[in-house]
Order: structure tokens, then C-alpha cells, then sequence
């Protein structure tokens, strides 16, 4: 019998991981990323060390193969690695993610079997937290998935401003942990773990936006040239001048915008090579111009190469990608993993990283804090160009991601820096949901996926700091140790 239990709690934390990405984009089911977590709250509370973190792990494993399945995509259908080499390091990669929620688990489960309400409440939701927070940044990191995402739409947003993403995910982890102590508990315990519950719905729901950011000056009118290239075209160099000239000729009559933006890498060339031609072209329109493309420079004894972004204003000025991507950009590890080149086919796979911080760009009149792809998961990337930024540019290409979750996701995590920040963001992207947000996280205008197009907007520039911008994941990784510290001093005294 004891076996069977073990088993069925088992299967539980496995549909739980399943089912916990769709509460991100595009599911919106925000209610059952927190309902997955009580259920694996629920069954660490009845297992012993060994037992709940193998129960982590399974959480963690599914969860991964459920929610960024997109990984296989982009190894197998555009990486050109086999299709059982490229399940298995999905596989492997899965696994590693899982490490952290079996951390979690195994560590709450060390207080014993007796402290119900202590773990439920003061150690597993701060536990959980330090996880995505450990997840996020161990390795260069991967931020991905953090609950704190899935509430974008509901009253706890109004937290972004003020602690982040890792904040909101705390204070939902919290909620969690006191409705499972109210279910698991009896008399005095269960009361109170009832009146916390309610006054931390109550709380919520009463959350307001202070006003830490106002409008500076007039709204800026954006057009975003979305053209839908495929990557087998955009890498082969022979097309490169019809690429640039498409472009240039979809760009070049529109008017009445003050900046046009190109996603990242459009023009698939380094910027010694373009003609000065067309660039005198780009600086002769009425408005400013912010594309990708790449960037080189000649050191002892070789070339670094990078990811870059051209803002075409007064003045030409770069921003180099920082945040690079592991094996699509750089290989982490060459010693030891340099033979999975020989499986990918990824053009362009060994840049270098830019500075942090770097200035913003003067275009449109504004300052502009620029970021590529995938720098706009990791919000101290964003908050290195804050508070001088008015206005977030992130350039992307997500024609990597194919038809999956991953651009969804995307999107969802550009509207979480909005908040943060109270900045608005111009999202570019090759192949679709090109999108203009605003500072409060609304999506004002957004292109549709695999469609060439244009697509135009406006969005209001803003001044002013966060406490978020200005402080960080610091008060919210303190108050996770604070928590951490009163539930072991709690065990201690014979508390339950």
C-alpha cells in the first residue's frame, strides 16, 4: 500500500508538470501554474527526503518537456542535428532544469515530518523562489517559466514595479503554501491558515500601481518591418543584397513615423560591408532607423564577432548583444562539448559578448534602451540601460522557435519588463508577433506570426524609476532568506 501511494503521488507531481505551462502564453490559465504547485506542496508534506526529491524531479523534468518543447524544434528542424540526438538533448537538458525543483524538494523535506505548517507556509515557498532565481542565473542562466510570469494579467502584476517578477512569483508561492496548510491542518492551524489565505487574497486584490514613472514629452509614432524571411535564405550570402533591398523598399515610402525598426540580424551582413549607399539612404528618411545585423573587429590573434543593433539617427551608434544564447550563440564548455557543432548547422554560433551596461541610443528624440532576442528574460540586462532609458527596443528572431510556445512566451515575458521597468517596448521580430506594448504591459498593436507585413503604432515614452529598476531581486531574495531563517527558528522551538 505504501508503494501504491507512493506511485499515485508520483503520477500527481508528473501531470502537474505537464499541465503547469499552461498557465504561461499563449494558455493564459493563469490560475494553474499555482494549482500545480499545491499538488507538489501537497505531496512533499507526506514524503520523506529521498521521496520528495525525486517527486522535485519529476516536477521539474515534466515541466521542462512540456514548456520548452521548442528547444527540439530549433535543434531538429533548423539546427539540422538528428532527430534522436536532438530528443535525447532535450532530454538532457530537461533533466538538468529538474535539478532545481529536486533541490527544493529534498531541502524543505529536512525539517521533518511534524512541521507541516512551517514548510507549507515559511520554507517551501521561499525555497521555491531561490530556485528560479538559482535556475535564472547558474550558468549563464535560464529564466524561464518563473510563476511569477503566468500573473501577468491578474491583480499581483501590480507587484512587477515594485519586486519583479521573482517578487510576484514569491507572493503566489506563498498563497500556495497557506492554502495547502489549510487543507492539511485541523483546528487552531487550519484558522489561522485560513485568515493569512484571505488576507493575502484581500491584499491582492486591493493592489495599486503607485505612480513611480510619468510621460515624458509626446507619443512617438513606430512602424515595425516584419518580412517573414526563412533561414535558409537569410544565411546564404548571395541573397543578402535582395534581403537588405526588400527592406529598404517596404521602409522607404512609409511616412509619418518618427522610427522604423527592423528585427534582429535583418540585414545578414557585418557593418563593414554595407554599401555606404544605403546607409545614406536610411539617414535621408524622415525618420530614424533601429535594425540588427553584425558587427566585427580585429584583435591578436583572432576576430570577435557580434550580435549588433544600428540605431540610424543624428549620429550611427551600436549596441552589442550581451546575453548571449548557449549553443546558438557561443558553446559553453568548448573543451568538453565542442563535438555537437559537428550535429548543428547554426550559421553565425560564436560571438562574443558585449559590455554591460551600455548608453542608450539617441532616435526619435528619445532615448532608447536596446536589447536582442533573448535578452529580454533577464530583467538586469533591461535595467542596465535604466533610468536614462524613455523607451525598450528588443530586436528579435523567433523564425528559431518555428510554430511552438516559445514566441508566445516571448511576448508574455517583453509585457513583465514593461511593468518592471515602467518603460514601453518595441518588440521586433522576423516571423511574427512584432508587438508594441506600453508601460503598463498592454499589448497595443502585435503583427501575426509567419506573415510579411507592417505594422504601426505609437507608444508614449516615460521617465522615472522603479523600485524595481532601482533595487532589483535584492529585497525579495532578503525576505526569501528572512522567511528561511523564521521557519528553522520556528523547528527549532518545537514549532509545527
Amino acid at each position: 500500500m505504501r508503494f501504491a501511494g507512493s506511485a499515485m503521488r508520483l503520477a500527481a507531481v508528473a501531470l502537474s508538470g505537464l499541465a503547469y505551462p499552461l498557465g504561461f502564453a499563449p494558455f493564459g490559465l493563469f490560475w494553474l501554474a499555482p494549482l500545480t504547485l499545491a499538488v507538489l506542496y501537497g505531496c512533499w508534506l507526506k514524503a520523506s527526503v529521498r521521496q520528495a526529491a525525486l517527486q522535485g524531479f519529476v516536477f521539474g523534468l515534466t515541466m521542462a518537456l512540456s514548456g520548452v518543447s521548442w528547444i527540439y524544434v530549433s535543434l531538429n528542424q533548423f539546427g539540422n542535428m538528428p532527430a534522436p540526438l536532438a530528443a535525447a538533448a532535450v532530454m538532457v537538458f530537461a533533466a538538468l532544469m529538474a535539478l532545481y525543483p529536486t533541490l527544493v524538494g529534498g531541502l524543505q523535506a529536512c525539517m521533518g515530518p511534524k512541521s507541516l505548517a512551517l514548510r507549507a507556509t515559511l520554507v517551501i515557498p521561499p525555497l521555491w523562489v531561490l530556485g528560479e532565481w538559482l535556475r535564472g542565473n547558474f550558468l549563464s542562466g535560464f529564466p524561464w517559466l518563473y510563476l511569477g510570469y503566468s500573473q501577468v494579467d491578474t491583480p499581483l502584476a501590480a507587484l512587477l514595479p515594485i519586486a519583479g517578477t521573482l517578487g510576484v512569483s514569491l507572493l503566489a508561492a506563498l498563497g500556495v503554501g497557506t492554502l495547502v496548510a489549510f487543507v492539511y491542518l485541523s483546528g487552531r492551524l487550519r484558522r489561522l491558515s485560513g485568515l493569512v489565505l484571505l488576507g493575502l487574497f484581500l491584499s491582492t486584490a486591493l493592489i495599486r500601481i503607485p505612480g513611480f514613472v510619468q510621460p515624458a514629452g509626446d507619443p512617438i509614432s513606430v512602424a515595425l518591418v516584419q518580412h517573414n524571411v526563412s533561414l535558409t535564405d537569410k544565411w546564404q550570402s548571395h541573397k543578402a543584397n535582395a534581403i537588405a533591398k526588400d527592406y529598404l523598399g517596404d521602409s522607404e515610402p512609409i511616412s509619418g513615423v518618427d522610427l522604423i525598426v527592423w528585427p534582429e540580424g535583418a540585414l545578414p551582413a557585418y557593418v563593414d560591408e554595407i554599401d555606404s549607399r544605403f546607409m545614406v539612404r536610411l539617414r535621408d528618411h524622415e525618420a530614424d532607423f533601429l535594425l540588427g545585423a553584425l558587427a566585427r573587429e580585429a584583435l591578436t590573434p583572432e576576430s570577435a564577432y557580434y550580435n549588433v543593433a544600428i540605431g540610424v539617427g543624428e549620429e550611427s551608434v551600436l549596441y552589442r548583444k550581451h546575453q548571449l544564447v548557449p549553443f546558438g550563440e557561443y558553446l559553453p564548455m568548448s573543451w568538453l562539448l565542442a563535438w555537437i557543432v559537428d550535429y548543428l548547422s547554426i550559421p553565425m554560433s560564436d560571438f562574443s559578448p558585449g559590455p554591460l551596461p551600455q548608453s542608450p541610443m539617441l532616435l526619435a528624440g528619445h532615448l532608447i534602451g536596446v536589447s536582442i532576442c533573448y535578452e529580454d528574460a533577464f530583467s538586469h540586462v533591461i535595467n542596465a540601460a535604466l533610468p536614462q532609458a524613455q523607451v525598450l527596443a528588443n530586436l528579435s528572431e523567433d523564425a528559431w522557435f518555428g510554430d511552438s510556445l516559445a514566441p508566445h512566451q516571448r511576448l508574455q515575458m517583453a509585457r513583465v519588463r514593461a511593468i518592471e521597468t515602467g518603460r514601453p517596448m518595441i518588440r521586433s521580430s522576423n516571423n511574427g508577433l512584432s508587438a508594441l506594448i506600453d508601460a503598463k504591459g498592454r499589448v497595443m498593436v502585435v503583427a501575426p506570426q509567419f506573415v510579411r507585413t507592417v505594422v504601426r503604432g505609437r507608444v508614449q515614452p516615460m521617465t522615472g524609476t522603479t523600485p524595481f529598476v532601482r533595487w532589483g531581486n535584492l529585497p525579495t531574495l532578503g525576505l526569501c532568506v528572512l522567511l528561511l531563517g523564521v521557519g528553522f527558528w520556528r523547528r527549532m522551538l518545537g514549532g509545527s
